[in-house]
């Protein structure tokens, strides 16, 4: 039989990010951002599997699975991490994601993160994203940068979240956190209510789809500080993305609410360091008045151009920010090439450096 939750404290105990149960393979860390087995010769069957994750399922929870073949939730694991968990279905046997989450909120400049993102604590309205694939601290940046704002600031925090990730302690700030399925039925009926809660800042956990964004926009235009994320690789990626994803007939009208709200875009990636573990590569967009213009024209091809330019206004390109860890010797100049989406321009600026 598996043991998950001794597979969990090896997983606490080696710092992994994730652990991956699937049939046909032991189970899985990543470590790094590389994926190692941490019990060698141990492959896992359907049955040992399913007998395992009966284990960490209320009686609810696997009601929903059987019934939806996959579920989101998150699990309080002793008083070292919490796990956001994905179960799902593969090849008609169970399978599940757990992804760490620390139990202490890290600090802002603990993570790196330029002294920009600090500023954002003090917008008091307006759309702040931060961007990314999956998997590179989207959700620690923006806990972070929540944490900050509940340390200084005495104002009412609204989390939607599926599942809750980052537990918040009240310090300055009222704080609550809503989960789906178990706080709320679904995105568009608690974004819809959240205007009637007195939030001053609202948490978006994942703007996915057309109702999300669009009632984070409308909460954002009514005076709030709404934060979210989308899994974009890019400012200007992330600009088509939330036009493109309303009616053509929308779109135009969609730039003109976008240009008056958006504050920042801040891309991110977590990539390895030559000490060991892994850092944060950024870039970042601030809605200046270049920038608001591109995107009321619907000209979002010209924004990487206003960031390369504007670097003195406190934005950054991924190139810049990967150049400067290669020129403090954080990275290496491979593992900048292996990130960069635009390999002269990050040559150009490592030559100029060195």
């Amino acid at each position: 039989m598996m043991d998950v939750k001794n597979l969990l404290e090896q997983t606490i105990d080696l710092k992994a990010s994730d652990l991956h149960i699937v049939a046909g393979v032991p189970p899985m860390v990543r470590l790094d951002g590389d994926l190692k087995s941490i019990v060698d010769n141990a492959i896992l069957t359907p049955d040992i599997i399913n007998e395992g994750l009966k284990q960490i399922l209320t009686k609810e929870q696997l009601e929903r699975f059987i019934v939806n073949k996959e579920i989101d939730f998150s699990l309080a694991f002793s008083e070292k991490a919490r796990f956001r968990v994905n179960a799902y279905t593969q090849k008609g046997s169970m399978a599940a994601s757990f992804r760490r989450i620390p139990l202490e909120i890290p600090e802002i400049d603990a993570l790196g993160l330029p002294k920009i993102a600090r500023s954002f604590t003090n917008l008091k309205q307006g759309l702040v994203l931060v961007t990314g694939p999956t998997g590179h601290g989207k959700s620690t940046t923006l806990a972070a940068i929540i944490n900050e704002i509940n340390k200084n600031r005495a104002c009412h925090i609204v989390t939607i979240e599926d599942p809750i990730e980052f537990i918040f302690k009240p310090i300055k700030s009222i704080i609550s956190q809503r989960e789906m399925k178990s706080d709320t039925h679904s995105w568009q009926v608690a974004l819809r209510s959240v205007l009637r809660e007195d939030p001053d800042v609202v948490l978006v956990g994942e703007m996915r789809d057309y109702e999300t964004i669009s009632a984070a926009m409308t909460i954002a235009e009514t005076g709030h500080l709404v934060f979210g994320t989308l899994h974009t690789n890019s400012a200007s990626q992330t600009v088509d993305r939330i036009v493109d994803v309303f009616p053509e007939n929308q779109q135009n009208q969609i730039r003109m609410q976008l240009s008056s709200i958006l504050e920042a875009v801040f891309s991110q990636r977590l990539i390895k360091a030559s000490a060991g573990g892994r850092l944060v590569a950024h870039e970042v967009m601030l809605g200046t008045t270049a920038i608001k213009t591109a995107i009321r024209e619907g000209k979002s091809h010209q924004i990487d151009s206003i960031i390369q330019t504007s670097l003195e206004a406190g934005m950054s390109t991924l190139e810049h920010s990967l150049a400067s860890l290669v020129k403090t010797n954080k990275i290496t100049i491979e593992t900048a090439q292996e990130w960069t989406v635009r390999p002269d321009e990050l040559n150009r600026l490592i030559k100029g450096s060195l």
